[in-house]
């Protein structure tokens, strides 16, 4: 059987006015085509979502982007409008998962908001706006356009040479999209940022002393995974992290 991906969902309205867990197809495609695992979405609400039960039922975590940032909160910061909107309940399910992955082992991918979840939950603060600081470009999806567009390559990232991206990439500088607001201010003591844009903002990052697979990235690489270099053996690897760490659960309880 193939390993079992839990996507974190988005709080949606389906017309406006139907509350719903929403996740994009094109997180569950690169899972299903790309990791060759089973992608399920899980709510990302505590009021009916465990941590414990959500380890035990998944091989592998899957934080997807979202409109919602992180509250500032939740990095000792007070929250301006700047800060954008917020989705408390997937903070509350989202942050508490990534410490527990890292601390077991069990792979975990963030993508652009999956991104900063992985940081802050590891100590990291935000800026509230990368393009108001100076010298930076605005990393945000364009306002116009078809998704091809919206999803375009526009700039590079470069990777630590010899670091875990350049090594999975088996390239120093790549290219990817760019459709985000915020992004990392400092570092936390165990976030180490692998690759930038040309600007300076932390666009891959990975968490030192981690057992397992935990990396994030600031793009989307969702977008056209199975067909994009830099995506495909991000996922690849990820899907590969996923099938190991099914095999040991499976072992451990025929063992068992």
């Amino acid at each position: 059987m193939r390993p079992i991906v839990g996507i974190i969902s988005n709080s949606y309205l389906i017309n406006d006015q139907y509350p719903a867990h929403a996740n994009g197809k094109m997180n569950t495609d690169a899972v299903a085509q790309v990791c060759d695992a089973i992608p399920l979405t899980f709510a990302a609400d505590p009021a009916v979502t465990d941590i414990g039960e959500l380890l035990d039922v998944f091989d592998g975590f899957l934080l997807t982007g979202g409109r919602p940032n992180v509250h500032p909160e939740e990095y000792g910061q007070e929250e301006t409008e700047a800060h954008g909107a917020f989705d408390r309940a997937r903070d509350r399910v989202a942050l508490p998962l990534v410490r527990a992955c890292v601390e077991r082992g069990q792979p975990v991918l963030g993508l652009c908001r999956g991104f900063q979840e992985v940081a802050v939950a590891m100590g990291s603060t935000l800026h509230p706006e990368i393009r108001d600081l100076p010298g930076r470009m605005n990393h945000r999806m364009p306002p116009d356009g078809s998704i091809e567009e919206k999803f375009a390559l526009r700039h590079e990232v470069r990777f630590t040479p010899g670091g875990p991206f350049a090594c999975l990439m088996g390239a120093d500088v790549v290219m990817t999209n760019t459709l985000h607001g915020q992004g990392i201010d400092v570092p936390g003591p165990r976030i180490r940022v692998d690759g930038v844009a040309p600007d300076g903002t932390p666009e891959a990052i990975c968490v030192d002393g981690a057992p397992g697979f935990a990396l994030a990235v600031q793009w989307h690489p969702e977008y056209n995974a199975a067909a994009d270099p830099v995506s495909r053996p991000l996922f690849q690897a990820f899907g590969d992290a996923c099938r190991a760490w099914r095999a040991q659960r499976m072992g451990l309880r025929r063992v068992s």
